[in-house]
């Protein structure tokens, strides 16, 4: 990094912290604030008891008419049966996962991923069910109709408990007369997170309203926080969504936000930051009203999620509509199983198209195979670490040579700088130009290095969050690598330092805070001929601010920014003591300079053209 780049980023981190303070709000707009919020609270709480008296009552009314078959008959039509069934719940069940199955609406109640745990060893549940959606509305007989009030009956109802060997299927039927029913069919395969879903509409084309062209399916789940780190859970917590043939897109992971997609979808997930639910298409979607809202940060739910798709409807005798579910871990090696065309994996965060890449096709493969080998994710790590840094060694060295040979340039070029004065700045370029030219110094040398280190930087920055392999791995003081390893916590709230740095101290945080203060040392020292009074100073301030970025990060990444630029250091200390000798490099950049410079002859045919407009260039 050169003294504009370091300026930059400390202006920047400046405007940032300085935008921060100054647009903080009031002690009066903080009270205004959390009124709101207990406002908000207090409606929500308001409008989950009022939900729940609606079923209750619904459920009373269905108990006070159930020897009133007119009034049935008057307020239900055709689906008066459906108000006196008994709730029931179906359990589909194999290794993997546990899917519940609700008689009232037929719809899924919830699913529990067996083989994993929250961060305070609950059962993991996906979402929550109390303000659950799950169902198909439409016109019936001029009233307004939706499924999910309405009792479902289990056709074939299937409890078996353990399903390792055979597909186990129930059809939920909601009756609307002899041979008209609306079905949910439900299939799950032995080891397979994936649980087939079909809409039967049977025989309804009498019952369902002849205008009705399009069918809504409405569902939308609570999502609840599964991991330690609800701020860090809650940035990887949104709703994705695959355009038909076409690429993968999310709605924005903060606040309250409603998009409206009328082109071909391919499937919709509702995504944490390890789990995901997702609703795919046979064919397609088309017509799709997505909402997602942030939940208050005392609650145990994160975000609502909530999706209407209108499925077409053609009043036919029978309409159709297949479709599965994909319920589990957000694991790259899991989901490429479900099929490439599906690509279940742009669930997992592996970073921008130009970065993704050196996971998919490095990254990944180097940590499946230590995976296979080695029980300890913190070896794993660490080994991936080494490997990386010694296929850039060629290029550190080269990076390393570079700044040797401008540190041994620099009297040469201070000489031309007060022989040429500043009004001549061209000249002076000019001059230091052609300097570097006949020592053959390249003075952008170490930049091209730096450039491909670049994307590996990016990449894992990525990798590691999203790695639900780490996920309540431990190692060393870190119990959970997929999250921060506080060795110091407190509740206190700080103003400013709970803002930026948290609540707590990660020790891998700290441990990679100090390698690259050590290793900007090295760097100045290596360097403190060519720069500015103050410039030291400055080029500290990066590794400070590692300190707030990452403290709330998850511990594998901090642990790999640690390990990396110790090693670094380990490499840079041996290239200096034992590769480079600044008095060979001055040696042989002298015997340089007394070659004859060759010139291309690009450089020859824009010389020969400064000479046809009359240019002459500055004497030696």
């Amino acid at each position: 990094m050169d003294r504009n780049s370091i300026w930059g980023l400390v202006i920047i981190g400046a405007i940032l912290i300085g935008y921060t303070y100054l647009t903080k709000p009031s002690e009066e707009e903080i009270k205004a604030m959390q009124t709101r919020d207990s406002i908000a609270r207090v409606e929500r709480l308001r409008n989950e008891q009022l939900e729940t008296e609606r079923v209750e009552a619904l459920k009373k009314q269905y108990a006070e008419k159930k020897q009133d078959t007119a009034a049935l008959q008057s307020e239900y039509g055709a689906f008066a049966g459906a108000v006196q069934q008994k709730e029931e719940i179906i359990t589909l069940e194999n290794k993997l996962v546990k899917i519940s199955i609700n008689t009232l609406g037929g719809k899924i109640a919830n699913v529990e991923l067996k083989d994993y745990k929250t961060h305070d060893a609950e059962k993991l549940m996906l979402w929550g069910e109390k303000n659950s959606k799950f169902g198909l509305a439409f016109y019936a007989q001029n009233k307004a109709m939706n499924t999910q009030d309405l009792y479902f009956t289990p056709v074939n109802s299937v409890k078996t408990v353990d399903a390792s060997t055979a597909q186990q299927v129930v059809n939920m039927r909601l009756n609307a007369g002899e041979g008209k029913y609306i079905e949910y069919k439900y299939s799950l395969e032995p080891d397979s997170y994936m649980l087939g879903f079909d809409i039967n509409v049977v025989g309804m084309q009498d019952v369902i309203a002849l205008n009705q062209r399009d069918l809504t399916f409405n569902w939308a789940a609570d999502i609840p926080s599964q991991e330690k780190g609800r701020k860090f859970e809650n940035q990887y917590t949104n709703i994705y969504y695959k355009f038909f043939e076409d690429d993968v897109d999310n709605m924005s992971a903060s606040g309250e936000d409603e998009e409206s997609l009328s082109t071909k979808v391919k499937w919709i997930g509702f995504k944490q930051q390890f789990f995901s639910s997702v609703l795919i298409a046979d064919d397609s979607f088309k017509g799709i009203e997505l909402k997602s809202v942030d939940m208050d940060e005392t609650s145990p739910i994160l975000k609502n999620f909530s999706a209407s798709i209108s499925l077409p409807y053609q009043g036919s005798q029978l309409e159709n509509y297949p479709m599965n579910f994909y319920f589990g871990p957000n694991k790259y090696k899991t989901m490429r199983k479900y099929g490439k065309d599906i690509e279940l994996h742009a669930l997992v965060d592996l970073g921008w198209k130009m970065f993704a890449w050196v996971n998919k096709w490095f990254v990944i493969p180097i940590f499946n195979f230590l995976e296979n080998h080695i029980a300890s994710y913190g070896i794993i790590i660490l080994i991936l670490t080494i490997i990386i840094k010694l296929i850039l060694a060629p290029l550190t060295y080269k990076s390393y040579m570079s700044t040797a040979k401008m540190k041994v340039l620099k009297p040469q070029i201070d000489e031309i700088n007060e022989r040429i004065p500043k009004d001549k700045a061209m000249e002076r370029q000019q001059a230091t130009m052609a300097l570097y030219k006949k020592a053959g110094v390249n003075p952008m040398g170490g930049c091209l290095p730096m450039l491909v280190q670049f994307p590996i930087l990016i990449a894992l920055f990525r990798f590691f969050p999203s790695s639900i392999e780490l996920r309540q791995k431990s190692f060393l003081w870190a119990e959970d690598l997929s999250s921060f390893d506080a060795i110091v916590s407190w509740d206190a709230h700080i103003p400013l330092l709970s803002t930026f740095y948290g609540n707590h101290i990660s020790l891998f945080c700290l441990l990679m805070a100090i390698t690259n203060l050590v290793y900007t040392r090295m760097n100045s020292q290596m360097q403190s001929t060519n720069q500015m009074p103050g410039m030291q100073t400055m080029m500290y301030l990066m590794p400070l601010m590692f300190l707030f970025w990452f403290n709330s990060y998850a511990s594998g990444l901090s642990y790999y920014y640690f390990i990396a630029t110790l090693f670094t250091v380990a490499q840079t200390w041996a290239i200096r003591k034992y590769m480079v000798d600044e008095d060979k490099v001055l040696a042989t950049i002298e015997a340089n300079k007394k070659k004859p410079v060759k010139k291309s002859k690009f450089q020859q045919r824009l010389e020969e053209a400064a000479k046809q407009r009359g240019y002459k260039p500055p004497k030696k």
